[in-house]
């Protein structure tokens, strides 16, 4: 972790603002512990209109652990966020206010602030965005607009002193965010057995995981999405910054009809819609078509980071598996094949038990030092599972031929 501090912030107290390290870690010497950081990377993906300082990151930290920011006092950012589970909530489905259920697994934060676009669907581009929808979403943290949010707060007479010292004027819904945004930029998370192998440890990570990494970018076709080009590996974020349609839940949803009804009902290109039905309705199966209208992004959902994969599931932007085996059973009888808008690069991979088990190696390498010992743990459950429960397998399936893609509907 670099940028920031990783104590759990839920366990400050209502009165006391948590306080970070008042350097920047970033100008500090490269340490062991900081293992395969790309720095200039870092450097370059802060915005020049919200440069981090310790005071702003302090603050952001508060906010993100603060369930007044929730309408009903019970849900923070790190109800779905929560660093104890690598910022996720490890549900297939997150839970707001209310215990009302939405219809998106929640990412993780850990490097975040990388991508290109936020949200399953890349409906916002910054952290600052993404950080305003769940305030005002009524599954989620359910205030009817960010002022009130802001006004739930704003009584606080630390956060008073706060917002003055940090931006120069009273709590406010763009300097919120930008907080909340800034504390989002410390959660880096680098530092793992596979980076050490890309820096010449060649023990660093197993045999098994060497030809996980190997059939990753060759025969089981990971590289298609997970990597800076077809020719070109990626080792820092594993993600093509696109989107793609791989055949999640286009059985359960008739996506093509679901598809129409977004058409006319969102029409308008306003955010907050967008927003409500990716999460309160079926609308969410259509992924990226929420946002571009484009028939070619009907289920198209984005290329997620592949660090820390394995503390990070259940799986998919439903959630809908559970183990890496179940993932890569999924691609490996290139699932959807009757998907009239399946991704190209889908195929059956014809891969065997022991490449599966290897790749699940590699992606199990990618777990950052500071959850090794939950990665340990996770690990072994989902290796249980696997050896008596594989809902996605077909082999027959992941050994034929690939059939032709059906013409999408007229």
């Amino acid at each position: 972790m670099i940028l920031g501090c990783e104590r759990s912030a839920k366990k400050a107290s209502s009165t006391q603002l948590p306080l970070i390290p008042e350097t920047d870690p970033l100008a500090q010497p490269k340490s062991p512990q900081q293992v395969g950081v790309p720095v200039e990377m870092t450097r370059a993906a802060i915005p020049a209109d919200n440069p981090q300082t310790p005071e702003k990151i302090s603050l952001g930290q508060r906010l993100f652990f603060d369930r007044r920011l929730s309408a009903d006092g019970t849900v923070s950012c790190s109800t779905c966020h929560d660093p104890a589970l690598a910022f996720t909530d490890r549900k297939p489905l997150s839970v707001g206010i209310q215990g009302r259920v939405g219809q998106r697994n929640a990412p993780t934060v850990l490097n975040a602030f990388y991508n290109k676009t936020q949200f399953w669907d890349g409906r916002v581009n910054t952290l600052e965005e993404q950080a305003a929808l769940p305030i005002v979403n009524s599954v989620e943290m359910g205030h009817p607009s960010l002022d009130a949010a802001v006004a739930q707060i704003a009584t606080v007479q630390e956060y008073k002193e706060a917002f003055q010292h940090v931006f120069g004027r009273p709590p406010n819904g763009p300097d919120l965010l930008r907080a909340i945004a800034s504390y989002e930029r410390t959660q880096l998370s680098f530092d793992s057995p596979f980076d050490h192998f890309i820096a010449g440890e060649t023990n660093a990570i197993s045999e098994s995981a060497k030809h996980g990494w190997e059939l990753f970018n060759t025969q089981a076709r990971c590289n298609k999405c997970h990597a800076l080009t077809d020719t070109q590996r990626d080792v820092t974020v594993f993600t093509d910054n696109d989107f793609h349609n791989i055949g999640i839940g286009i059985i359960r949803h008739n996506v093509v009809a679901l598809a129409r009804q977004a058409e006319q009902l969102i029409k308008s290109g306003d955010t907050s819609a967008i927003d409500r039905a990716a999460i309160q309705t079926d609308m969410s199966a259509v992924g990226r078509f929420l946002i571009t209208k484009k028939e070619k992004d009907i289920a198209s959902f984005k290329t997620s980071d592949l660090r820390n994969v394995l503390v990070t599931g259940p799986y998919f932007h439903d959630g809908s598996m559970e183990t890496l085996w179940d993932v890569m059973d999924h691609y490996n009888k290139g699932d959807g094949l009757q998907d009239p808008y399946l991704d190209e690069d889908m195929q059956p991979l014809a891969l065997t038990e022991s490449d599966i088990d290897d790749l699940v190696a590699f992606l199990a390498s990618l777990t950052s030092a500071n959850y090794k010992e939950q990665g340990a743990t996770e690990l072994a459950r989902q290796r249980t599972i696997s050896r008596t429960n594989r809902p996605q397998r077909d082999t027959a399936r992941a050994f034929s031929p690939k059939p032709p893609r059906p013409a999408p509907p007229k």
